[in-house]
């Protein structure tokens, strides 16, 4: 019954957090393509191979079901995988989704057409590959009319973190939001489209003001994944443990993850 958990590194680990907190009962395999870090600045084709070959070990420690908690695999491959490369007995979502439903108060589900919201200027910080696929846009178009989205590439972000450089991580931000705010000065609502971001959710808070509202992935992907597993039981895989995977040096990716979620963590070697 185990559920896996994609990401380019260690930026998921903010989705595993939450999930296990939201579903304890669930044993969840995490896939960290630490050797590949970052896919924010690699090309649409590049992105699909490794998210693919990521997720094809996933299936193979018994995971029926992978959630990509990668903003840039979601945008650059997650509808070509699904169109073209899935399996019927397998499923793979991204984390686009409960993202905009909170944003439009509308269900997945919701095919009506698109409508007004509350929110008509949203400032979206994500990797350059992220931004370049302007997937957020689309998907927020089909469901949402008259809303602004002003995307700000935040180059060297995911990197900085990644590295554990915690003050250039924070400098970086300071001034990608310095930057999106000459374009579009006064957001009423921010997504950190990345999954890394929520480290520096404090951060990006700040730096916006206080009456900005700040969008952050993991909590609302942990109530959308219990809502699809109540609604789809079967997607449960056969996987019985918890597991953590790298492609990067186990130790290292094990240290690093230790400090993120300020407990032990024991990667593999994938």
């Amino acid at each position: 019954m185990a559920v896996g958990i994609f990401d380019s590194g260690l930026g998921g680990l903010t989705v595993l957090d939450a999930v296990s907190k939201r579903l304890p009962d669930v044993p969840f395999v995490y896939f960290g393509d630490n050797a590949h870090t970052p896919y924010g600045v690699r090309d649409a084709d590049d992105i699909f191979e490794l998210t693919t070959a990521g997720v094809e070990r996933l299936w193979n420690a018994g995971c029926d079901l992978v959630i990509l908690a990668c903003n840039t695999a979601s945008a650059a491959a997650l509808r070509r995988m699904q169109e073209k490369w899935l399996p019927e007995d397998k499923r793979v979502l991204g984390v686009f989704v409960p993202l905009i439903e909170a944003l439009t108060e509308r269900k997945w589900g919701d095919n009506s057409p698109p409508r007004e919201v509350a929110v008509k200027h949203v400032a979206l910080f994500a990797t350059p590959a992220t931004v370049s696929s302007r997937a957020f846009q689309r998907e927020l178009a089909f469901r949402a009319i008259g809303v602004d989205v002003e995307a700000q590439p935040c180059g060297g972000v995911v990197d900085a973190i990644e590295e554990g450089d915690e003050i250039l991580a924070e400098a970086l931000v300071r001034s990608h939001v310095e930057a999106l705010q000459r374009r579009m000065p006064s957001p009423e609502a921010a997504i950190l489209g990345c999954t890394h971001y929520p480290l520096m959710e404090q951060v990006f808070q700040a730096a916006l003001g206080p009456e900005v509202r700040v969008f952050c992935q993991a909590s609302l992907v942990a109530e959308s994944l219990a809502d699809y597993l109540d609604r789809h039981p079967e997607m449960r895989g056969s996987g019985a443990e918890a597991q953590f995977l790298t492609t990067g040096n186990a130790q290292t990716v094990s240290n690093k993850a230790t400090q993120f979620l300020r407990r032990p963590i024991r990667f593999l070697a994938a």
